[in-house]
C-alpha cells in the first residue's frame, strides 16, 4: 500500500475547510431569507455572488502571480470573508433579538462583502494545491482530483449540519446561525492556509507591458479560438450552476402548501435531500481520471453540459411523496456528474495549456466566466423564468421553468459539441 505524503494530507484538509464554507449557508440561505420575508430578493443574493466574480477572481489571482505569495492572498481573502459573513450574522442577531424585522440594506451589504472575498478563494485554493503537488512531483490530473473530493466532503458536513442542527429550537437552515458558521470555517482556512508550500510569484525585473504588469496577459487567450470558445461556452454554462443552489430549497419549500405533502422527508429536511447533490459529487470526482484518461476532455465537457438537462429535468417531473421524490434523488445524483465533469476538467484544461507566469490568473480568468458572467446572468434570467412561470403566472408550474432550463442545457450542449473541437485530436493534427 503506498504511502500518503503529508502534503496530500495538507491540501485535503485544505479542501475540506475551502468548501465547508460555501456549503454552510449556499443551499439554504435562501430558505432562511425567504422565512423572514426576503423571498423576492433571493436573487439578488446569489446575483451579487456572480457579479463580484467578475472582476475578484481575476484581480486576486494577479496579486497571487506577481505581487503577494498565493498561500497568503488566500489567507488573506478567508480572514476578510470570515468577518463579514460574521457581522451579517451579528446583525441579524441584533435586529431579530430587538424584535425589529432584518432590513434587506445591510444584510445584503455584509454578506456582499463576504463573498467577494471569498470568491476568488476556489481558484487560489486550486493554484496552491497545483502547486504543492508539483513540488512533490506529483501529477495534478491523477492526484488533484482524489485531493478535491475532500472539498465535497467538507461541503456535505456544512449541508447537514445546517439542516439538523437546532440552536435555540430553530433549525441551522431557517436561522441566521447558519452566517455563523461559515464565518467561523472562514476564519480557520484563514490560519491554516499559512501552512501550505510556499508559492513562487514572477519577480522579473525584465521590462514589461501595461497588460502583463497588471496580469492581463491572460485575456490574450481569447486570441485563441479554441480558449475563445472554451471560456464563452464557460460562461454559458455557468448561467446553470446556481439555478439549483438559488430555486432548488424554494421549490422543495413550495409543498408545505399541499397538506398531503408538507410533512415528507423532502419538504421537512431540503438541504439534507439536496445534500445528496454533494454526495454525488464526491464519487464522481473519482471518476473523472478515467473518465479522462478514457473518452478526453471534450467528451468529459459534454457528459456534463447534458447532465444538465437531466438535473432540470427531473426536478420538473418529481413530487415530495414516493415514487416521484425517485426523481428529486435522480437529480441529485445526475448533478455530480454535472457540476464535476466540467469544474474540475476545465480547470485542469487551463492548467494544461497556460504557462506558469499566467496560470493563476487564467483560473481566475476561468473562474469569472462560469462563477462571474455565467452565473450572473444565469441567475437573473432564472430569476425571470421563475417569476413568469410561478410568482406572476395565473397557473403557477415550477415545473414549467425546470422545463426551461432543461431546454437551455441542451442546446447549449448540442453547440459545444459542434464548435469545440477535441484538444487530443489538434495535438495529433499538429504533431
Amino acid at each position: 500500500m503506498q504511502k500518503i505524503k503529508p502534503v496530500t494530507l495538507k491540501l485535503i484538509l485544505m479542501n475540506f475547510l475551502e468548501f465547508a464554507v460555501w456549503g454552510a449557508y449556499l443551499t439554504s440561505i435562501g430558505r432562511y431569507l425567504g422565512g423572514i420575508g426576503m423571498g423576492p430578493q433571493i436573487k439578488w443574493f446569489f446575483t451579487m455572488q456572480g457579479i463580484v466574480s467578475l472582476f475578484m477572481p481575476t484581480l486576486m489571482g494577479i496579486v497571487a502571480d506577481r505581487k503577494i505569495e498565493a498561500q497568503k492572498v488566500l489567507s488573506l481573502c478567508h480572514g476578510l470573508a470570515g468577518l463579514f459573513m460574521i457581522g451579517a450574522g451579528v446583525y441579524c442577531y441584533l435586529q431579530t433579538a430587538a424584535g425589529a424585522p432584518v432590513q434587506f440594506g445591510p444584510l445584503f451589504i455584509l454578506y456582499s462583502f463576504s463573498v467577494a472575498f471569498f470568491m476568488p478563494t476556489i481558484a487560489i485554493a486550486n493554484s496552491v494545491a497545483y502547486n504543492a503537488l508539483a513540488k512533490e512531483g506529483m501529477d495534478p490530473v491523477k492526484d488533484f482530483p482524489p485531493i478535491r473530493v475532500f472539498g465535497t466532503v467538507g461541503f456535505i458536513c456544512s449541508m447537514l449540519l445546517t439542516n439538523f442542527l437546532r440552536i435555540g429550537g430553530t433549525q441551522m437552515q431557517d436561522s441566521y446561525t447558519q452566517l455563523f458558521s461559515s464565518g467561523i470555517l472562514s476564519l480557520i482556512l484563514c490560519g491554516y492556509a499559512l501552512s501550505m508550500p510556499h508559492c513562487e510569484i514572477n519577480k522579473s525585473n525584465d521590462k514589461q507591458s501595461l497588460a502583463d504588469a497588471f496580469g492581463l496577459k491572460a485575456f490574450a487567450l481569447f486570441k485563441d479560438r479554441q480558449f475563445a470558445i472554451f471560456f464563452i461556452f464557460s460562461m454559458l454554462l455557468g448561467a446553470s450552476l446556481q439555478i439549483t443552489n438559488g430555486y432548488a430549497n424554494t421549490f422543495l419549500g413550495s409543498f408545505a402548501e399541499n397538506p398531503d405533502l408538507a410533512n415528507t422527508f423532502a419538504v421537512k429536511n431540503s438541504n439534507a435531500l439536496i445534500a445528496i447533490s454533494q454526495a454525488s459529487e464526491t464519487l464522481c470526482i473519482l471518476l473523472i481520471p478515467f473518465f479522462m484518461k478514457r473518452f478526453g476532455i471534450k467528451k468529459v465537457m459534454l457528459i456534463a453540459m447534458f447532465a444538465w438537462v437531466f438535473r432540470f429535468g427531473f426536478f420538473g417531473l418529481g413530487t415530495p411523496d414516493f415514487p416521484g421524490v425517485l426523481l428529486f434523488i435522480l437529480s441529485c445524483i445526475v448533478y455530480g456528474v454535472a457540476f464535476d465533469f466540467f469544474n474540475i476538467s476545465g480547470s485542469l484544461y487551463v492548467e494544461q495549456n497556460t504557462t506558469t507566469d499566467i496560470r493563476s490568473s487564467a483560473q481566475g480568468l476561468f473562474m469569472l466566466m462560469t462563477n462571474g458572467l455565467g452565473a450572473t446572468i444565469g441567475t437573473l434570467a432564472a430569476g425571470e423564468v421563475v417569476e413568469a412561470c410561478v410568482y406572476n403566472a395565473a397557473n403557477p408550474s415550477w415545473a414549467k421553468a425546470w422545463y426551461i432550463f432543461a431546454a437551455y442545457a441542451f442546446v447549449v450542449g448540442l453547440l459545444f459539441m459542434i464548435l469545440f473541437k477535441d484538444p487530443q485530436k489538434l495535438q495529433k493534427k499538429a504533431a
